[in-house]
């Protein structure tokens, strides 16, 4: 642009001078001859004719030129902003992405949580289930043994007591008892001694 207007520059400043010379020529007199009225008319002539040829040729050449450089411009400044707003559309959709992703994520994490601690809590039941049956198993084991036992020696104790009963008559009364005949009172004597503790 700057080269097209010193070159306008020059070329008029050369017409100028040439006409100038011309008209000079043409007077033969001395002293400036821009400053004689008698050529101001071919001065103005010639100077609207300069002007006419510049204002054409910034008309039909430069102007054009620099219009078409302005679109050129203006055209590359949208495409460089829509590439601009299309890759940012593309980063705040990448970030979108990107959160929906964490999200996912997060909620996923919480669930393998959740489902764990409930695995756990129902192994855990199970584990507590199992070793409470095996105890129960072991306690009524136990108490069947002990009632067993039990069961044996109030028997041995009966036979001592019917023993010790049949040789106490002997020894002290000298009467003769059957062994069925102790039994029967060693029994009625417990039974009545069983009532009075359970009062």
């Amino acid at each position: 642009m700057r080269r097209v207007h010193a070159w306008a520059g020059q070329a008029l400043f050369a017409v100028m001078a040439t006409a100038t010379s011309a008209a000079h020529a043409a007077g033969g007199e001395a002293g400036l001859p821009q400053l004689k009225i008698g050529t101001w008319p071919s001065q103005l002539f010639w100077l609207v004719v300069i002007f006419a040829i510049g204002y054409i040729f910034m008309a039909r050449v430069v102007t054009p030129r620099i219009g078409s450089v302005l679109e050129e411009r203006r055209t590359r400044l949208d495409e460089d902003l829509a590439r601009a707003r299309e890759a940012s559309t593309e980063a705040a959709q990448t970030r979108a992405d990107y959160e929906a992703s964490l999200d996912q994520a997060r909620n996923e994490a919480a669930e393998f949580a959740r489902n764990a601690a409930v695995e756990a809590q129902a192994k855990g039941d199970a584990a507590e289930k199992k070793a409470a049956k095996k105890m129960a198993t072991k306690i009524g084991k136990a108490e069947a043994a002990l009632a067993e036992a039990r069961a044996e020696a109030e028997n041995n104790l009966t036979d001592i007591a019917a023993e010790a009963a049949i040789d106490a008559a002997t020894q002290i009364a000298g009467v003769k008892v059957t062994k069925a005949q102790a039994d029967k009172v060693v029994k009625a004597a417990a039974k009545s001694m069983a009532v009075q503790e359970a009062v």
